[in-house]
């Protein structure tokens, strides 16, 4: 059988159980997602038979990688919609806001200025933040949410003003699958004079992104939330801003020419990838963003809308569960089940059941405490879905749930 002819969960070689007896159903997307057997490929081709440094080597193998390797950074441009010189490596969405935060944010923002972030953020678009304001003496606004879990753009436009030099918003919530309408947003930023920054990590293994047409100023997100491998990211700028923007780390690579008296750099994005690069990661991140623009990123969409509207359809039946996030929301439930934890939860999903299936959740606060305040919980359940999940999965964990129900009666 071919690649061609694979149906999308065969193509997924880690969706068995760890014996390899009974389905092992994974719902846990949101946190990473499982690879498909491209990815894997191009992953092993460029760590053993294609091997070798870039942008340093004059030997044709590392002369071919380094081609490799910027083209990995032109298949994330057209990923997104933006140009080829706009595009930075990172170890992942955290390194990229931490270095807006540390580069852009150092150089622009002073005491009593202001940053614009939600209630619904994930701690890696809070705390580089606060270490910004905590150094330069700004101050951070929070955003509220409208009822059903989305980032109240009206409260926005209310609370900003022309002190505000920063608004940094999740495209979709990592724990309520709420999406933001970043166009709106990035009109009401500009209007105060405010730069808006996009956490898109839940966003790009789900909705086909244009940059430019979004109207954001930066743009960030991680390739292993979309397939691909971890320890690699992308950070999207305009390209004014990146240009003016200082370097962070420093190191061989994004340099000019380096003298005990001055050391100049290179321009951007090169500035910003000090030391040798993620090289094997960035050739698997190109394969999975090819791969699910093969796809399509249309059908990831309805596919995981579809998924989630039928999940929340079936706990909603339930007098026991409670519900957040909105009817609408985008590959990810987040739900409680009446008189018992999250982790007792995810820990009885995880036993075989009597077909041998297991079931994978994520039971926690998902990295965003603050949400957690908000719902009045320390905790929920979380199912996510990816391309490969299907009803089979959803039905698993219903009856995981009725299970659950029983042993705690």
């Amino acid at each position: 059988m071919t690649t061609a002819t694979l149906t999308l969960k065969d193509q997924f070689p880690g969706l068995v159980s760890a014996n390899g007896a009974g389905n092992w159903h994974y719902l846990d997307t949101a946190a990473t997602a499982q690879k498909p057997q491209a990815v894997i490929d191009a992953t092993v081709n460029a760590m053993g038979r294609d091997y070798a440094t870039v942008h340093r080597g004059v030997y044709a193998r590392s002369a071919e990688m380094t081609l490799a390797f910027e083209a990995a950074r032109r298949t994330s441009a057209r990923f997104i919609g933006a140009a080829e010189d706009e595009i930075v490596f990172t170890r992942g969405a955290t390194e990229a806001i931490n270095l807006v935060a540390q580069t852009w944010g150092q150089a622009n923002l002073k005491a009593g200025d202001r940053i614009l972030l939600s209630v619904l953020e994930h701690h890696s678009n809070i705390v580089p933040w606060q270490l910004l304001a905590e150094r330069v003496g700004a101050v951070i606004d929070v955003c509220p949410l409208t009822a059903d879990g989305r980032i109240d753009l009206e409260a926005a436009e209310r609370i900003l003003t022309p002190t505000h030099k920063l608004v940094a918003f999740a495209h979709v919530s990592n724990v309520l699958g709420s999406v933001l309408h970043v166009e709106h947003a990035a009109k009401l930023a500009h209007a105060v004079g405010a730069k808006l920054l996009v956490d898109g990590c839940q966003a790009a293994p789900r909705l086909a992104l244009d940059v430019k047409a979004m109207g954001c100023d930066f743009y960030a997100f991680s390739a292993h939330k979309l397939y691909g491998p971890t320890g690699i990211g992308v950070l999207w700028a305009k390209k004014d801003l990146l240009d003016a923007m200082p370097p962070w780390h420093g190191g061989g690579a994004m340099i000019d020419r380096v003298t005990f008296e001055k050391t100049t750099y290179a321009p951007a994005p090169q500035r910003f990838e000090a030391g040798t690069p993620m090289i094997v990661e960035a050739l698997g991140m190109a394969a999975a963003m090819d791969w699910l623009s093969g796809v399509g990123l249309a059908r990831a969409e309805a596919h995981e809308r579809d998924l989630a509207a039928t999940l929340r359809r079936e706990l909603a039946a339930r007098n026991d569960v409670t519900l957040f996030g909105p009817d609408d929301a985008l590959g990810i439930v987040s739900f409680a089940l009446d008189g018992v934890h999250p982790h007792d939860l995810g820990t009885i999903l995880d036993e075989e059941g009597a077909d041998g299936s297991r079931v994978a959740i994520r039971a926690g606060h998902h990295c965003a405490q603050p949400l957690m305040d908000h719902l009045g919980v320390s905790a929920t359940a979380r199912a996510s879905f990816g391309l490969y999940s299907d009803e089979s999965d959803i039905e698993a964990l219903l009856k995981g749930i009725e299970r659950t129900r029983r042993i705690f009666g």
